[in-house]
């Protein structure tokens, strides 16, 4: 057994962590460049934890220029263990109200201006999304969302989107009522596929703000309807993390679902085809594999 490592990605409205014991800013410096921010460590209730604000204190990146790759490295090199996704969405549906959470576990992404993969030419790897979150994860954070009295709805299928711009009211109701999904926003992806890269468990929280454009009460989205419910949903995404040590434990057992062993037969290139620049890149997000002795 491992010490678990907690990493947060805290998103629109949630910039900070309050509560962590030690609590200290770093730097962390990594192959894929500059993450968002200084990463904020310390323990809660004796669990390490490390938390990055996703647009960077003071909300300076939009959701294309997130470095989305520098912020999974940084978290996997400080011995982050386990991702914690805190973000805002828009719901397309009438019982995934404003205000409530809803726990992730399918992904629709539409994104195109983003790098998706830590791997490419000279180190090809082919890992599986088909379950992108953790089950084990995703049912800690839906346990402590209950426990903080917050109405959570334990899955959802959320529709990941370029932006910055919010959907047409045509955009709206195909990825309502023709693909069917829950929860829209701009920044599941491509973290959530990096994280599997980086064989890291990871769990979405999507925090609703607003019903996008479909609702025939609601209207179109604008930034000022979001920013009012952003509020009241820090606090409470600030009282679920709170709940989380005592559902995770001191000790970490090998993930039951195997996102801590995705890399273990994903990777194509022979070793002698690798290209050595890129796997020196890898070696956080890789290393456990690219490092271990042939059989």
């Amino acid at each position: 057994m491992t010490k678990p490592m907690i990493g947060v990605i805290g998103g629109s409205g949630l910039y900070e962590m309050n509560g962590l014991q030690d609590a200290e800013w770093q730097s962390v410096e990594t192959p894929w460049g500059a993450p968002s921010d200084q990463i904020l460590t310390g323990t809660l209730d004796g669990i390490a934890f490390a938390f990055l604000p996703r647009h960077g204190r003071g909300h300076v990146h939009s959701p294309s220029s997130v470095p989305y790759r520098a912020n999974i490295d940084a978290l996997k090199r400080l011995g982050v263990t386990d991702v914690i996704s805190v973000s805002a969405c828009g719901s397309f549906r009438h019982e995934m109200a404003p205000g409530d959470f809803v726990i992730v576990d399918q992904y629709i992404d539409r994104t195109f201006a983003r790098e998706k993969s830590f791997f490419g030419p000279g180190c090809v790897a082919h890992v599986s999304i088909a379950h992108p979150t953790c089950p084990r994860l995703s049912q800690a954070c839906t346990e402590a969302a209950r426990a903080a009295g917050i109405t959570v709805h334990d899955s959802g299928t959320y529709l990941a989107m370029e932006g910055p711009q919010f959907s047409s009211l045509a955009e709206s109701r195909l990825y309502r009522e023709v693909w069917g999904c829950d929860v829209i926003g701009m920044t599941g992806m491509p973290e959530a596929k990096l994280a599997r890269e980086a064989e890291l468990c990871y769990a979405s929280v999507a925090m609703i703000t607003d019903y996008d454009s479909w609702h025939p009460d609601h209207g179109e989205v604008d930034v000022t309807q979001i920013i009012a419910t952003l509020t009241g949903n820090a606090d409470k995404g600030r009282n679920m993390l709170r709940g989380l040590p005592a559902r995770l434990g001191a000790d970490r057992d090998p993930c039951p679902h195997g996102c801590d062993r995705a890399l273990e037969f994903a990777i194509l290139t022979a070793p002698e085809a690798r290209d050595p620049t890129l796997v020196a890149r890898l070696d956080a997000v890789a290393g456990r594999v690219l490092n271990s002795a042939p059989d």
